[in-house]
């Protein structure tokens, strides 16, 4: 009876979970089940809820759990047990076919998870998880639909779940992993691959009497074709490809599938598959060609190769010639097919493809599906991607071509280039006449289309010119006249966005010049181009103080970036015709004066553009970028322009420098540091030892006093904002010019001007903002910025003090910040919101940007610690506690982190571990005088770091655990030699932590050994350096994880795996001394080869040993 009211009480909060709309009620549900999962007697409760559960959701309630259960990576059900689940699951689903999708969904999931984690699991010297096809062919081979759905369904699943990489797999072993799915791709995925393409061909044989209304028939139907695909998409060498380059991907398929791809009706029943299917199964069909159309060239010889390609362009000619009756008016279809094409030249050669039969017919007809395509702009816009670039590939190829046959690419080409730029043009009519969203808006798709365009639009250049010319006149013609007569509103906005797209296409032809393959006919037609937007600029630039068009403006910046990669520069030609035509035309007689056109519309942008951050940012960018060259900047600092921008920098001549309080969010304020990075350049260029130039400079940076007043005089909120506005704009301003100065004498005269005089505003600003993250973060950005040792910047006098008081500014900021921040106490947890792109978001919540303020005081910590140019023995020796102080926040500060923040948060962690090696290589009495608990847990976050992903992590853990082995080394060695007076006692304790607790070295001895044996070891050299103190302070565990890895190997591979180990330690001798390391380095780097060949042979070995030898971390 009490098992019937815990029935129900769970299905009752089950209910409650996903049909009640009071959050309160499905929090507390939640919780309840989440105890439930952790009961004991879970698993029996499971298995009562599938058999007499009454809803659905309980029976959801308990697959999810099972699946939890056998997933836990630190407790593993017993053998017996996990066979019972896998095999009641079965029963269960034999017996009960018409469970709801969702229950079935999970079932299906529980059932792939178990078999995949019991792979190498034998009992009697049999795999009893490997029976998969058999057991599974039962409900094929029973006839019933249902069933054979069912077994489809457990078969996809499966290989979903092989080829995909659990949380739970993620923390462990991706090694592990990977020789799972190795060995189901070599013992089962070809057979059930076989198996789907038979299922398809009595579908495809019976396609005409099939009920595709029939719920059992269209499911089937759609089951099999997305095994097929799972097979297909399988990851077959490890490679785990990201989704985003899909144009680029080869199919790996192994050699023993040739036959079913030489036999070329299994292409055949997916091109007869997608005719005879409906809409709504016949996609999968195509995306099943994409990967087929993708597998590797070496699959074939070059025969082979070629009648496999001429088969599937047959297809696609079948498809192209008769495009409404094959179904590519449905957008899916449409999708996978442009795909299908856009293979055709990732994975063949443009020589390969013009020999085909009806080459001249196909590259007709693909051209005449591309134009219309471009010609539909509203039909499938990300589709484009894929037919611009097959075009794109096959133009880039036409130099590297051999074959004499004729490739008609210079004929269809322009035709493809033509329909892309009036597409568009014919496009803007209809955006501003229906309010339409604007392709434009998305840059990132725009910019990819013109990057591609710029290689197609090369092709018969001639005609592109002449194209875009005689497009470009009409439209400027058009647009001066309707300014002219004072029109507004539609018909201006039509010309507007005419002439965007013209500028951002011209802009990408002009970047699409190869210097070995441009004319000098072909840089005079740029030159017609480049004069035609430089007298629209002038136009546009005209009507500022009225009117401006934004898009049109951020048009010519990104033609002016492709102008001055392809035009400006310490490479470029000087006598290329392009300046001829400049000349000629504008007047414009040397790259100088192209460059005060440059400089004119930067600061025009700045002076009337404050308004657009998009343009600011863009512009200023710009700036950036030509402040970096060598030449160009020479060029530029001589130009009265830019002598004006370093004399006038105040928000009356660019207003985008003013404070603008209520106006824009402070964020927006990011940009001055582009602004002033980019004038401490140019001022550097001519600066040398001018102090008088230099404070002629930061005049308009002495705004500290009038901060320094504002924040005695706060007393209302408008005050109080317009304080912080300017503090943050000041920060960003010192932060980029502090940048800028990279040499010694530039830093000084800054650091000079800055201390004493304005850090105590600085100061003064972090006790009052601290919680304000929005002001915190511009500041201590600033300190640390100070602190880095650029380009060896800070190199100062052996009479000067300034290192010693450089640091004590760094370490006050850091203990006023930190000391005041851990007064906030815990911010819950729920509002940690992600800082991978922390800068971009408005609202960021105070946890996430503590935090990130937490990096930068880190970084600053490490700066400092790195710099060299203190001597931090004087602070003890003369009772200064600088060091101390700051030392002793960071600790804090560090405890007040969980350690699931520091690998979860990229720039926090590379901090942290970044400071950790340095404290570690210079600092170790600190860290071996810290309590117990916080050297404990500083241990366990390099335990963790070990493992991290990020390599640059996993190597300053390396270092960091290398430097702090070497000292307990030394310390254990010394004291056995003799005691030195002068040593420090208290030190002591950090042994005695360590004596009483082994483990945790013997943990990271395990875990760097087993990195190196059985992982993806791209740091071999930094994870064998930490290597041979371990295994010294720890012989008697090394030498029994020796043997017990060892005796895990099969019987014939143990005296192999002996040598290996025997050879590891050949010569090495009881020491850390760097002969002896290095000796040790070598050994491990034959020790992992040898590993790895000894690994390889041993193939699929009995079940009783094959799971230890994947991996040691069970030992």
């Amino acid at each position: 009876m009490a098992e019937e009211q815990e029935l129900l009480q769970l299905e009752s909060l089950c209910k409650q979970l996903y049909e009640t709309a009071d959050t309160n009620l499905r929090s507390e549900a939640e919780k309840a089940l989440v105890a439930f999962a952790n009961t004991p007697d879970c698993l029996s409760k499971c298995q009562l809820l599938l058999e007499r559960g009454n809803s659905p959701y309980a029976q959801l309630l308990a697959a999810t759990t099972l699946t939890k259960l056998v997933s836990r990576i630190n407790i593993t059900l017993p053998l017996e047990q996990r066979i019972d689940i896998r095999n009641y699951i079965l029963n269960y689903l034999a017996t009960r076919p018409k469970l709801v999708h969702y229950v079935l969904q999970a079932l299906v999931q529980l059932f792939s998870r178990i078999t995949k984690l019991g792979w190498y699991d034998g009992n009697k010297d049999e795999y009893v998880f490997r029976n998969v096809v058999t057991d599974v062919g039962k409900f094929i081979q029973s006839g019933s639909t249902q069933h054979v759905m069912i077994g489809v369904q457990l078969l996809s699943q499966l290989v979903v779940e092989m080829n995909r990489v659990s949380e739970a797999e993620a923390s462990i072993s991706l090694t592990k992993h990977r020789k799972i799915a190795s060995s189901f791709r070599d013992t089962q995925l070809f057979e059930i691959f076989q198996l789907a393409c038979s299922l398809l061909r009595n579908a495809a044989g019976n396609i005409k009497s099939l009920d595709f209304s029939d719920e059992n028939q269209h499911g089937l139907l759609l089951h099999s074709l997305r095994l097929a695909h799972n097979c297909l998409t399988f990851d077959f060498i490890g490679s785990s490809t990201d989704e985003s380059s899909d144009d680029l991907c080869t199919v790996q398929i192994p050699t023993s599938w040739r036959t079913a791809f030489l036999d070329f009706s299994t292409l055949q029943l997916f091109f007869n598959l997608y005719s005879g299917l409906p809409s709504s199964l016949s996609p999968m069909a195509l995306s099943c060609l994409v990967q087929i159309t993708s597998v590797r060239r070496s699959l074939f010889n070059n025969s082979e190769r070629a009648k496999f390609l001429n088969h599937i362009v047959t297809g696609v000619k079948d498809i192209l010639e008769n495009p409404q009756v094959q179904g590519l008016s449905d957008p899916s279809n449409y999708h996978e097919f442009c795909r299908l094409l856009a293979r055709l030249k990732s994975n063949y050669q443009l020589g390969e493809l013009v020999k085909v039969d009806d080459y001249q017919l196909v590259i007709k007809l693909i051209a005449e599906f591309t134009v219309t395509s471009l010609q539909m702009w509203q039909f499938a816009p990300n589709s484009v991607h894929y037919l611009l670039s097959l075009w794109q590939r096959m133009v880039a190829s036409v130099p590297y071509m051999k074959a004499t046959e004729p490739h008609m690419l210079e004929t269809y080409t322009p035709e493809v280039t033509q329909a892309y730029i009036t597409s568009r043009l014919e496009s803007v009519h209809v955006i501003v006449r229906d309010g339409l969203e604007d392709p434009l808006e998305d840059n990132g798709v725009i910019s990819q289309q013109l990057e591609q365009l710029s290689t197609i639009g090369r092709c018969e250049y001639e005609k592109t010119c002449e194209l875009l010319v005689r497009l470009f006149d009409e439209s400027a013609q058009r647009y001066q006249e309707l300014i002219s007569s004072g029109t507004q509103g539609a018909d201006v906005a039509i010309q507007e966005g005419r002439l965007t797209w013209l500028v951002y296409i011209i802009g990408s032809v002009i970047s699409g010049r190869v210097a070995f393959a441009s004319t000098d006919d072909h840089d005079a037609m740029d030159g017609e181009l480049v004069c035609r937007v430089l007298q629209l600029m002038n136009l546009t630039d005209s009507r500022l103080s009225q009117n401006g068009c934004e898009k049109l403006d951020l048009a010519i910046l990104s033609f002016f970036e492709q102008f001055r990669k392809i035009y400006v520069g310490d490479q470029i030609q000087k006598s290329s015709k392009v300046y001829r035509r400049l000349s000629e035309v504008l007047g414009l007689n040397d790259e100088s004066m192209v460059l005060s056109v440059f400089i004119g519309k930067i600061i025009t942008n700045l002076k009337f553009w404050g308004r657009s951050e998009q343009i600011i940012s863009k512009t200023l960018q710009l700036l950036s970028d030509l402040s970096v060259g060598y030449n160009s900047v020479r060029k530029l600092v001589k130009l009265e322009a830019v002598q004006f921008m370093l004399n006038n920098h105040t928000s009356n001549h660019f207003p985008f420098l003013g404070i603008n309080v209520g106006n824009s969010p402070m964020a927006d304020m990011r940009c001055r540091t582009t602004f002033y990075t980019a004038l401490g350049r140019l001022l550097m260029v001519d600066l040398g030892e001018d102090e008088e130039k230099f404070e002629q400079f930061m005049m308009p940076l002495e705004a500290f006093d009038k901060v320094n007043n504002m924040l005695a005089n706060a007393d209302t909120p408008i005050k109080v904002e317009e304080a912080k506005r300017s503090l943050v704009g000041l920060a960003r301003d010192l932060r980029g010019v502090a940048f800028a100065f990279t040499t010694k004498i530039s830093y000084m005269m800054l650091f000079d001007w800055l201390y004493p005089s304005y850090t105590p505003v600085l100061h003064r600003a972090i006790e009052i903002w601290y919680n304000e993250p929005n002001v915190t973060t511009p500041v201590l950005k600033l300190m640390a910025e100070l602190a880095q040792n650029r380009s060896q910047r800070l190199q100062f006098d052996v009479s000067s003090p300034n290192g010693i008081l450089l640091f004590r500014e760094v370490s006050k900021m850091i203990v006023s910040y930190g000391s005041r921040i851990l007064t906030l106490g815990e911010i819950p947890k729920d509002r940690i919101y992600p800082m991978k792109y922390p800068l971009h978001i408005s609202a960021m919540s105070l946890a996430c940007l503590s935090l990130q303020c937490i990096s930068v005081c880190f970084s600053m910590l490490r700066a400092a610690l790195c710099g060299n140019y203190v001597n931090f023995g004087v602070f003890r020796l003369y009772g200064d506690d600088a060091l101390d102080n700051a030392l002793a926040v960071f600790v804090k500060l560090l405890l007040s982190i969980s350690q699931s923040d520091l690998l979860d948060y990229p720039k926090l962690s590379q901090n942290y571990y970044g400071l950790l090696e340095c404290l570690a290589q210079d600092h170790m009495t600190f860290i071996s005088n810290l309590e117990p608990q916080v050297f404990l847990y500083i241990l366990s976050t390099i335990s963790e770091g070990l493992t991290a992903l990020d390599t640059m992590v996993c190597t300053g853990c390396c270092a960091t655990l290398d430097n702090i082995i070497t000292y307990l080394f030394r310390k254990l060695t010394s004291k056995k030699k003799k005691n030195h007076p002068s040593s420090i006692q208290d030190s002591n304790s950090f042994l005695r932590i360590l004596e009483l607790h082994p483990e945790i070295l013997q943990q990271m001895l395990q875990t760097v050994l087993n990195i190196i044996m059985f992982e993806d070891c791209r740091n071999q050299w930094s994870m064998s350096r930490p290597l041979l103190g371990l295994i010294l302070l720890n012989e008697e565990y090394f030498n029994k994880l020796r043997e017990s890895i060892i005796s895990s190997q099969p019987q014939d591979k143990q005296s192999t795996m002996a040598l290996c180990f025997d050879s590891l330690m050949d010569g090495i001798e009881r020491s850390l001394l760097t002969k002896n390391r290095d000796r040790f380095t070598q050994n491990l780097s034959l020790f992992r080869r040898d590993v790895n060949d000894s690994l390889k042979a041993t193939g699929n070995n009995s079940p009783s040993s094959s799971q230890s030898s994947l991996d040691m971390m069970n030992l």
